[in-house]
């Protein structure tokens, strides 16, 4: 039986734009509550303002230990206790290793991987004393194989996936599920893609994702009954090659 989201507490971190912003919209009309994390002040408060009391956002840099965890603690100050966490927001780095920026590997590593990390930690306890939740972390197609374009973010997915199949053996036992969805290109600010009728053309021959399609099988995966998690999910643009 399809299991009812209306009145559950998601907090979803890189909210402003691209992936989070669809999954913050799909979730407030599954009647959910959600907290909107991202750095863009200007952005979250004008995705509050559509969804409505529902949503609230906080802005937060998530390499910053301090702004993370007073994200957390805002959103159960501001909802209640977190019963959903969707640690989406990260960043790209494509490109050769001997001609990389190491500084900017440390960011990314900082918001793909150890925000990931802090965040379920910050949430966990929370979860464990309910004896409920869901973790859904966004991977990317780049965890289940290594590009060669793209070792270092591909390397950051690869950390994710193990994390969440070592979580999901820890938590399993406190009714806690954990999985992760794994999308390939999808058409929006992370890949470059601003323009709709560039973005349409795209989903029009079948290469690329859109956002929106992300969220849709984030709320599959959040709707299943209790019985089922899914560990792993991946979506791709049915002409992408890999």
């Amino acid at each position: 039986m399809r299991q009812d989201l209306t009145g559950r507490v998601a907090l979803v971190t890189g909210a402003s734009s691209g992936i989070g912003r669809a999954m913050a919209r799909a979730l407030a009309a599954e009647g959910m509550r959600v907290a909107l994390i991202g750095r863009s002040t200007d952005r979250l408060n004008l995705l509050t303002d559509e969804i409505g009391s529902q949503a609230a956002a906080i802005a937060a840099d998530l390499t910053n230990a301090d702004q993370l965890e007073n994200a957390v603690a805002e959103t159960v100050a501001r909802f209640g206790p977190i019963d959903v966490l969707l640690p989406n927001a990260g960043v790209y780095i494509s490109g050769d290793v001997a001609e990389g920026d190491p500084d900017a590997w440390d960011r990314l590593i900082a918001i793909n991987v150890s925000s990931v990390f802090r965040l379920v930690r910050a949430v966990l306890p929370g979860m464990i004393a309910r004896q409920s939740g869901h973790i859904i972390v966004t991977s990317s197609v780049s965890g289940h194989q290594a590009f060669h374009g793209e070792p270092i973010y591909s390397a950051s997915k690869h950390a994710i996936q193990s994390f969440v199949h070592g979580l999901r053996r820890q938590v399993a036992g406190h009714n806690i599920r954990v999985g992760e969805v794994s999308p390939g290109v999808v058409l929006n600010e992370l890949w470059g893609y601003t323009d709709a009728a560039s973005i349409a053309a795209k989903v029009e021959e079948r290469e690329g994702l859109q956002s929106e399609d992300v969220a849709e099988a984030v709320v599959f995966m959040l709707t299943r009954p209790p019985n089922v998690t899914i560990r792993d999910l991946v979506i791709l643009p049915q002409n992408e090659d890999v």
